[in-house]
């Protein structure tokens, strides 16, 4: 009998079908994997293939994963140009425009040697001058042309060494909120103050994704797509804006996602008891990361147990030890503690993966992370 692959432990558990062992995933993103390769963040984004990465680190520690590819739908009638400063020896500034038929966008972000990139200016300033031009930017592509050559060649790349996933963006608050100078709190009061212009625009924006869930699947053997998570969450955002602004999406890209014979990720950091029970209704798949407190609200065995109710057996249940307080400050007898107590609320539940809450980060010891694998792996 062959063995199961760790991709194919992924696939079982996002399905709900039986695996000789629970799968067990750490988030390696961006901090672990550039450590395994010993290059700085900025040698990371520029030039190291993400799912390669994620490959060596995940078969470095003998253990499942999960990763994604981005997808590019080319826009008509734009143009691009960048430019790149040196604020100091350690940090860049990379600033850009896009040139639309709407007027002009200018977008700036920092890159330092040592953390991930993050933006300084945003593109919409006023909805007045700026919104069309970023509309053009995100409706006027041909979903339907959208490239898959990067993910399929991906896909080949990794092969069953974890579970590589298309990655189909944020939800709707995410969307714009992101590109809203002013962020988060100007996001917000955008909304408060036009809901019918954004309605409009969610509504765009959930047909956008479906067509592009539609033009990926004819062109791509992928099983799963995966869909982030910023400020879309309740500790942020709250349950009652997320089910205005956010859910519907999510409930139409599952419904077509699963059309189409396939499977969908969905990330939902921070609180999360509020909305399990519907992530599960609405068809996801697996969810992640059910963060424990501070960060999160699922607590202890309890809480985990309460999941497992919310779930109802609908929706695979992905992460649980805590990044900070017991991979980075506690010992490996505290990260088995932590791995015990998740098997045991999920005891003969095969929609189950052992991960972590949120992203793994740099500093974390290598001792936790075998802690945590071989405390799943021993248990088979």
């Amino acid at each position: 009998m062959a063995a199961t692959s760790p991709k194919q432990r992924m696939l079982n558990a996002y399905r709900g079908l039986p695996n000789d062992r629970p799968a067990v995933a750490p988030e390696f993103w961006y901090y672990y994997p550039a450590k395994v390769l010993g290059v700085d963040m900025m040698q990371f984004a520029r030039e190291v293939p993400f799912h390669l990465a994620l490959k060596t680190t995940f078969e470095k520690f003998g253990c499942e994963g999960w990763g994604i590819v981005g997808l590019n739908v080319p826009c008509p009638d734009t143009t691009w140009s960048s430019s790149e400063h040196w604020q100091d020896d350690d940090t860049l500034l990379i600033e850009s425009q896009v040139k639309t038929p709407h007027g002009t966008l200018r977008t700036s972000s920092c890159q330092p040697r040592h953390e991930p990139q993050w933006a300084v200016e945003r593109p919409i300033k006023s909805l007045q001058t700026d919104l069309r031009a970023w509309e053009h930017l995100q409706f006027a592509g041909d979903v339907s042309a959208v490239d898959t050559t990067k993910l399929n060649r991906a896909l080949r790349e990794v092969g069953e060494s974890y579970l590589l996933e298309a990655y189909l963006g944020v939800p709707f608050f995410d969307f714009y909120g992101s590109a809203r100078e002013g962020g988060f709190e100007q996001a917000v009061m955008d909304l408060l103050e036009n809901p019918e212009l954004f309605a409009d625009l969610q509504a765009r924006y959930v047909q956008r994704q479906v067509s592009l869930v539609q033009a990926i699947c004819p062109k791509s053997p992928v099983e799963s797509f995966f869909i982030g998570c910023s400020w879309s969450c309740n500790s942020l955002l709250g349950p009652v804006l997320w089910r205005q602004w956010d859910k519907p999406v999510l409930a139409a890209v599952a419904a077509e996602v699963h059309r189409q014979g396939r499977l969908l990720h969905v990330h939902f950091h921070g609180k999360c008891m509020d909305s399990v029970a519907e992530l599960a209704e609405i068809g996801v798949d697996c969810v992640c990361p059910f963060e424990r407190p501070p960060g999160g609200d699922v607590e202890g065995l309890e809480g985990l147990q309460r999941v497992r109710r919310l779930l109802d057996g609908r929706t695979t249940m992905n992460g649980n030890v805590h990044t900070v307080q017991t991979l980075i400050r506690g010992g490996p007898d505290d990260v088995r503690r932590e791995v015990h107590e998740i098997m045991t609320a999920f005891e003969g539940c095969p929609r189950l993966i052992v991960g972590t809450g949120d992203q793994v980060g740099g500093e974390t010891p290598e001792e936790n992370l075998h802690a945590m694998i071989e405390g799943v792996k021993g248990t088979s």
